[in-house]
């Protein structure tokens, strides 16, 4: 098993950032691949940004190209989200997410954590 535990999430102005972070217990982190996806009310979840367990392959979702900066401190047993240049269509719950593999995957996932809300004002 592994737990996953998001924190970050908060309110900030359109133009602002913020780091959401994934604490992760239970496996060798670096084993796994952390995902962050993303859900805003009435949408279905998206993928947002993966990382491979040795940081050596990254992908985006496109509307993070450019913004968002996944990244990961394995020795820390956890992942990070920096988020730029945010705007209000960046609001939703950001899940972050763990599968035991090497790639970066865009979905799969078998591991969730509980999401942390991140509210963009216009």
């Amino acid at each position: 098993q592994v737990q996953l535990v998001e924190s970050g999430g908060g309110l900030v102005q359109a133009g602002g950032s913020l780091r959401l972070s994934c604490a992760a217990s239970g496996r060798t982190f670096s084993n796994f691949a952390t995902g962050w996806f993303r859900q805003a009310p009435g949408k279905e979840r998206e993928f947002v940004a993966a990382i491979s367990g040795n940081g050596g392959e990254i992908k985006y979702a496109d509307f993070a190209k450019g913004r968002f900066t996944i990244s990961r401190d394995n020795a820390k047993n956890t992942g990070y989200l920096q988020m730029n240049s945010l705007k209000p269509e960046d609001t939703a719950v950001y899940y972050c997410a763990s599968t035991y593999g090497t790639r970066a995957y865009t979905g799969g996932y078998r591991y969730w954590g509980q999401g942390t809300q991140v509210t963009v004002a216009s």
